[in-house]
């Protein structure tokens, strides 16, 4: 009994220690790092960066990672209307895919928050609380098992990478409640913006989950990271031309790096995160300039695809307030 009641309080010593810790002073450390070492990095490198581009050989390359960023967005957008779709509400129309699309802008706004409170209204209008929180929520969930899915290639080169694989695990209709109710104490701010704070005791009354394991959903995901890496590569292609470049390699850090910048929400769509932590995974595999210009043009051309798509959403929010 008192080893019973050491580990009890030990347990409950843990969760104490959890729920004090300001996380958010660590995410933002990790954000305000990063942007550091990636800038650094720049200004240690400047003499060596050109950003000339000849349009006439590399623009197609551009364009190619363009369009690659813009199909990213609507895969993502149609793994979330699959994701609605396993919290038990069907959609017959396209609407879901089109306000995704046209809200993903909004993750670059300071909070990090506004793309999940304007997608938690457009549901909600059309279904219940319930399902317009959780398949919000859950959603940043399916692109990190993804992306760690893909990560996980990396057992060719470690055994470590396995590890990777461990967030799969968690996405199944058994212990999918406990994930959902960990991201809940996570992204609180957006319980106090919405003024949601009871809805955890109702999770099961208006959901229905309609099978065991999400496979078409996590599958789209899949296909949206690996999207978003043929985008980078084809922008990398533009600056750095090799035939001793290893795709599965740079396919194993990128993902890990976008992860990396998806977890830490202080970085509006990963930025700073990202590149740095892939400019440092890296290594010496590439050089230092190409990597760097790669980096920002990628940046540059993911960031101009979402305008390109959020373009009638922000023009429609700009006519309603004047």
């Amino acid at each position: 009994m008192k080893t019973g009641n050491r580990f009890n309080l030990s347990n409950q010593s843990y969760w104490i220690f959890l729920k004090k810790f300001k996380f958010g002073v660590l995410k933002s450390t990790l954000f305000i790092s990063s942007l550091l070492y990636f800038w650094i990095y720049f200004f240690y490198n400047f003499d060596q960066i050109s950003f000339d581009i000849n349009l006439e050989k590399n623009g197609i390359n551009l364009f190619l990672s363009f369009l690659f960023c813009v199909l990213s967005i609507y895969l993502n957008a149609y793994a979330w209307k699959y994701i609605v779709k396993w919290f038990g509400e069907e959609f017959k129309s396209n609407n879901l895919v089109s306000f995704y699309v046209l809200t993903n802008i909004l993750k670059y706004v300071p909070g990090g928050i506004w793309h999940f409170v304007e997608r938690f209204n457009f549901i909600k209008k059309i279904s219940n609380p319930q399902i317009a929180l959780y398949s919000t929520l859950i959603e940043p969930y399916f692109m990190l098992s993804a992306s760690f899915l893909l990560t996980s290639i990396g057992l060719i080169f470690s055994p470590l990478y396995f590890l990777f694989i461990f967030p799969l695990v968690f996405l199944n209709r058994k212990l999918i409640y406990f994930v959902l109710k960990r991201l809940g104490s996570l992204k609180a701010k957006v319980f106090e913006v919405l003024r949601l704070q009871n809805l955890n005791n109702e999770f099961d009354k208006r959901i229905n989950i309609i099978s065991f394991f999400p496979a078409r959903a996590l599958l789209i995901e899949i296909c949206f990271v690996l999207s978003k890496f043929i985008g980078f590569y084809f922008c990398l292609n533009t600056f750095y031309q090799s035939n001793n470049l290893e795709i599965i390699f740079l396919l194993v850090i990128f993902s890990l790096s976008w992860s990396l910048g998806l977890v830490v929400p202080t970085a509006p769509g990963g930025v700073g995160v990202f590149e740095a932590c892939l400019l440092f995974l890296v290594g010496r595999n590439i050089p230092h300039n190409a990597i760097l210009v790669s980096l920002i043009y990628f940046r540059v051309i993911s960031t101009s695809a979402d305008f390109f798509l959020s373009f009638p959403f922000l023009i429609r929010k700009l006519f309603k307030r004047i």
